[in-house]
Protein backbone atom coordinates (compact mmCIF):
# COMPACT_ATOMS: atom_id res chain seq x y z
CA UNK A 1 0.00 0.00 0.00
CA UNK A 2 2.94 2.30 1.22
CA UNK A 3 4.48 1.64 -2.37
CA UNK A 4 1.20 1.89 -4.29
CA UNK A 5 0.64 5.98 -2.44
CA UNK A 6 4.48 6.80 -3.13
CA UNK A 7 3.56 6.43 -6.99
CA UNK A 8 0.48 7.71 -7.21
CA UNK A 9 2.03 11.19 -4.76
CA UNK A 10 4.94 11.17 -7.52
CA UNK A 11 2.64 10.89 -10.49
CA UNK A 12 0.12 14.26 -8.90
CA UNK A 13 3.38 16.19 -8.64
CA UNK A 14 4.31 15.30 -12.52
CA UNK A 15 1.04 16.67 -13.30
CA UNK A 16 0.67 19.29 -10.75
CA UNK A 17 4.44 20.73 -12.09
CA UNK A 18 3.49 20.57 -15.61
CA UNK A 19 0.69 23.32 -14.43
CA UNK A 20 3.18 24.72 -12.28
CA UNK A 21 5.63 25.50 -14.85
CA UNK A 22 2.55 27.33 -16.85
CA UNK A 23 2.00 29.40 -13.98
CA UNK A 24 5.53 30.29 -13.66
CA UNK A 25 6.25 31.81 -17.08
CA UNK A 26 2.58 32.98 -18.01
CA UNK A 27 1.69 35.10 -14.82
CA UNK A 28 5.64 37.45 -14.51
CA UNK A 29 3.82 37.96 -18.08
CA UNK A 30 0.38 39.15 -16.91
CA UNK A 31 -1.00 36.40 -19.22
CA UNK A 32 -3.78 34.35 -18.52
CA UNK A 33 -2.78 30.42 -17.35
CA UNK A 34 -5.84 29.28 -18.90
CA UNK A 35 -5.65 31.20 -21.98
CA UNK A 36 -4.73 30.68 -24.48
CA UNK A 37 -4.41 26.88 -24.88
CA UNK A 38 -0.71 25.59 -24.54
CA UNK A 39 0.95 25.85 -28.17
CA UNK A 40 4.49 26.52 -28.82
CA UNK A 41 6.50 29.62 -28.29
CA UNK A 42 8.11 29.72 -31.94
CA UNK A 43 5.34 28.25 -34.11
CA UNK A 44 2.39 29.07 -32.26
CA UNK A 45 1.01 25.68 -32.72
CA UNK A 46 -1.51 24.63 -30.69
CA UNK A 47 -0.41 21.42 -28.68
CA UNK A 48 -2.57 18.47 -28.29
CA UNK A 49 -2.60 15.96 -25.80
CA UNK A 50 0.47 13.55 -27.18
CA UNK A 51 2.44 16.98 -26.76
CA UNK A 52 1.65 17.50 -23.11
CA UNK A 53 2.27 14.67 -21.73
CA UNK A 54 4.59 15.62 -18.26
CA UNK A 55 8.68 14.24 -19.30
CA UNK A 56 7.34 11.79 -21.69
CA UNK A 57 6.37 13.95 -24.06
CA UNK A 58 9.88 16.21 -24.50
CA UNK A 59 11.61 12.77 -24.10
CA UNK A 60 9.82 10.98 -27.00
CA UNK A 61 10.02 14.69 -29.10
CA UNK A 62 13.61 14.38 -28.44
CA UNK A 63 13.39 17.87 -26.43
CA UNK A 64 11.92 19.33 -29.38
CA UNK A 65 8.78 20.88 -30.94
CA UNK A 66 7.08 18.30 -33.15
CA UNK A 67 5.57 21.06 -35.65
CA UNK A 68 8.59 23.09 -36.26
CA UNK A 69 11.32 21.59 -34.83
CA UNK A 70 12.48 24.24 -32.52
CA UNK A 71 14.39 23.21 -28.88
CA UNK A 72 11.97 23.49 -26.34
CA UNK A 73 13.58 24.49 -23.00
CA UNK A 74 14.63 21.66 -20.27
CA UNK A 75 13.04 23.67 -17.55
CA UNK A 76 9.60 22.25 -18.44
CA UNK A 77 10.78 18.31 -17.84
CA UNK A 78 12.74 19.33 -14.79
CA UNK A 79 10.13 21.24 -13.25
CA UNK A 80 7.88 18.22 -13.33
CA UNK A 81 10.35 16.02 -12.25
CA UNK A 82 11.46 17.58 -9.54
CA UNK A 83 7.81 18.31 -8.13
CA UNK A 84 6.90 14.90 -8.46
CA UNK A 85 10.44 14.29 -6.96
CA UNK A 86 9.68 16.42 -3.98
CA UNK A 87 6.25 15.39 -3.63
CA UNK A 88 7.53 11.70 -2.97
CA UNK A 89 10.51 13.18 -0.94
CA UNK A 90 7.81 14.49 1.18
CA UNK A 91 5.43 11.45 1.65
CA UNK A 92 8.45 9.31 2.31
CA UNK A 93 9.86 11.75 5.03
CA UNK A 94 6.45 12.58 7.06
CA UNK A 95 4.05 10.11 5.48
CA UNK A 96 0.16 11.13 5.31
CA UNK A 97 0.43 13.99 7.74
CA UNK A 98 -0.36 18.01 8.15
CA UNK A 99 3.43 18.54 8.02
CA UNK A 100 3.42 16.83 4.38
CA UNK A 101 0.70 18.41 3.37
CA UNK A 102 1.99 21.63 4.67
CA UNK A 103 5.17 20.64 2.57
CA UNK A 104 3.28 20.24 -0.50
CA UNK A 105 1.65 23.54 -0.75
CA UNK A 106 5.20 24.58 0.37
CA UNK A 107 7.04 22.96 -2.64
CA UNK A 108 3.84 24.04 -5.08
CA UNK A 109 5.42 27.38 -4.01
CA UNK A 110 8.97 27.25 -4.35
CA UNK A 111 8.50 25.32 -7.46
CA UNK A 112 6.46 28.15 -9.11
CA UNK A 113 8.89 30.56 -8.05
CA UNK A 114 11.97 29.01 -8.96
CA UNK A 115 10.53 28.68 -12.63
CA UNK A 116 9.47 32.27 -12.57
CA UNK A 117 13.15 33.61 -11.27
CA UNK A 118 15.21 31.25 -13.55
CA UNK A 119 13.26 32.37 -16.49
CA UNK A 120 12.89 35.86 -15.58
CA UNK A 121 14.58 36.68 -12.75
CA UNK A 122 11.58 37.96 -11.09
CA UNK A 123 9.24 36.52 -8.45
CA UNK A 124 5.70 37.46 -9.06
CA UNK A 125 3.69 39.73 -5.82
CA UNK A 126 0.85 37.46 -7.62
CA UNK A 127 2.05 33.87 -6.18
CA UNK A 128 3.23 35.23 -2.83
CA UNK A 129 -0.02 36.27 -2.50
CA UNK A 130 -1.85 33.30 -3.46
CA UNK A 131 -0.08 31.15 -1.15
CA UNK A 132 0.28 33.56 1.67
CA UNK A 133 -2.84 32.88 3.39
CA UNK A 134 -2.94 28.85 2.88
CA UNK A 135 0.66 28.51 4.51
CA UNK A 136 -0.30 31.14 7.46
CA UNK A 137 -3.48 29.39 8.37
CA UNK A 138 -1.80 26.22 7.97
CA UNK A 139 1.23 26.82 9.95
CA UNK A 140 -1.27 28.43 12.81
CA UNK A 141 -3.11 25.74 12.91
CA UNK A 142 -0.12 23.03 12.47
CA UNK A 143 2.86 24.91 13.62
CA UNK A 144 6.13 22.93 14.61
CA UNK A 145 6.91 25.38 17.39
CA UNK A 146 5.91 28.47 19.13
CA UNK A 147 3.62 30.57 17.09
CA UNK A 148 6.56 32.78 18.34
CA UNK A 149 9.41 30.76 16.66
CA UNK A 150 7.08 31.28 13.72
CA UNK A 151 6.83 35.06 13.55
CA UNK A 152 10.62 35.71 14.63
CA UNK A 153 11.25 33.84 11.41
CA UNK A 154 9.13 36.09 9.27
CA UNK A 155 11.15 38.89 10.84
CA UNK A 156 14.50 37.62 10.54
CA UNK A 157 14.02 35.87 6.97
CA UNK A 158 12.55 38.97 5.72
CA UNK A 159 14.90 41.61 7.36
CA UNK A 160 18.08 39.65 6.89
CA UNK A 161 17.48 39.39 2.50
CA UNK A 162 16.10 42.98 3.44
CA UNK A 163 19.21 44.05 4.20
CA UNK A 164 21.12 42.60 1.36
CA UNK A 165 18.14 44.02 -1.07
CA UNK A 166 19.45 47.99 0.40
CA UNK A 167 23.07 47.20 -0.63
CA UNK A 168 21.72 45.39 -4.23
CA UNK A 169 22.51 42.43 -3.95
CA UNK A 170 18.93 40.78 -4.11
CA UNK A 171 15.36 42.19 -5.16
CA UNK A 172 12.37 42.69 -3.18
CA UNK A 173 10.73 39.63 -4.23
CA UNK A 174 12.99 37.19 -2.71
CA UNK A 175 12.44 39.27 0.11
CA UNK A 176 9.03 38.51 0.34
CA UNK A 177 9.69 35.33 -0.69
CA UNK A 178 12.27 34.63 2.05
CA UNK A 179 9.84 36.37 4.81
CA UNK A 180 7.38 33.73 4.02
CA UNK A 181 9.68 30.71 4.07
CA UNK A 182 11.11 32.15 7.31
CA UNK A 183 7.78 32.05 8.78
CA UNK A 184 6.78 28.47 7.65
CA UNK A 185 9.71 26.77 9.01
CA UNK A 186 10.32 29.10 12.12
CA UNK A 187 13.32 30.31 14.22
CA UNK A 188 16.23 28.78 14.33
CA UNK A 189 15.47 27.13 10.89
CA UNK A 190 14.93 30.20 8.94
CA UNK A 191 19.38 30.90 9.93
CA UNK A 192 19.85 27.27 8.89
CA UNK A 193 17.56 28.13 5.14
CA UNK A 194 19.38 31.11 4.37
CA UNK A 195 23.27 29.19 6.05
CA UNK A 196 22.59 26.88 3.15
CA UNK A 197 21.00 28.97 0.60
CA UNK A 198 24.08 31.23 0.70
CA UNK A 199 26.29 28.13 0.64
CA UNK A 200 24.84 26.58 -2.14
CA UNK A 201 24.41 29.41 -4.10
CA UNK A 202 27.83 30.72 -3.64
CA UNK A 203 29.47 26.92 -4.88
CA UNK A 204 27.32 26.95 -7.96
CA UNK A 205 27.83 30.89 -8.75
CA UNK A 206 31.57 29.64 -8.49
CA UNK A 207 31.68 26.39 -10.44
CA UNK A 208 29.70 28.27 -13.31
CA UNK A 209 32.23 31.14 -13.66
CA UNK A 210 34.90 28.82 -13.73
CA UNK A 211 33.12 27.03 -16.66
CA UNK A 212 32.77 30.18 -18.39
CA UNK A 213 28.93 29.65 -18.25
CA UNK A 214 28.40 33.29 -16.41
CA UNK A 215 30.48 36.47 -16.14
CA UNK A 216 31.69 37.95 -12.95
CA UNK A 217 29.40 40.23 -11.60
CA UNK A 218 26.50 38.74 -13.89
CA UNK A 219 23.20 38.79 -11.88
CA UNK A 220 21.91 35.75 -11.14
CA UNK A 221 18.82 34.67 -9.67
CA UNK A 222 19.05 33.85 -5.91
CA UNK A 223 14.98 32.58 -5.43
CA UNK A 224 16.07 29.17 -6.69
CA UNK A 225 18.70 28.58 -3.74
CA UNK A 226 16.20 30.14 -1.36
CA UNK A 227 13.48 27.54 -2.28
CA UNK A 228 16.75 24.73 -1.72
CA UNK A 229 17.55 25.77 1.80
CA UNK A 230 14.15 26.15 2.94
CA UNK A 231 13.00 23.04 2.25
CA UNK A 232 16.40 21.76 3.67
CA UNK A 233 15.53 23.57 6.80
CA UNK A 234 11.91 22.13 6.72
CA UNK A 235 12.83 18.65 5.79
CA UNK A 236 15.97 18.01 8.28
CA UNK A 237 16.30 21.43 10.11
CA UNK A 238 15.67 20.17 13.71
CA UNK A 239 18.28 16.88 13.04
CA UNK A 240 20.91 19.46 11.49
CA UNK A 241 20.53 22.10 14.11
CA UNK A 242 20.41 19.59 16.87
CA UNK A 243 23.44 17.71 15.83
CA UNK A 244 25.09 20.95 15.52
CA UNK A 245 24.91 21.89 18.96
CA UNK A 246 25.41 18.74 20.11
CA UNK A 247 28.77 19.12 18.80
CA UNK A 248 29.92 22.42 19.67
CA UNK A 249 28.37 21.60 23.66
Amino acid sequence: MTTIIAIYITFIGIVLGSFYNVVGLRVPLRQSIIRPPSQCGTCHKRLSGRDLIPILSYLFAKGKCRHCGIKVSALYPMGEAVTGLLFLWLYLRFGLTMQSIIGFVLVSMLVIVTVSDLKYMRIPNSVLLFFLPILGVLTLLFPSGSIWQHLQGAVLGGGIVLVLAWFGGMGMGDVKLFALCGFVVGFPGVILAFLTACLLGTIAGGTLMLLGIIKRRQPVPFGPWLAVGTLISYGYGSQIIGGYLSLIG
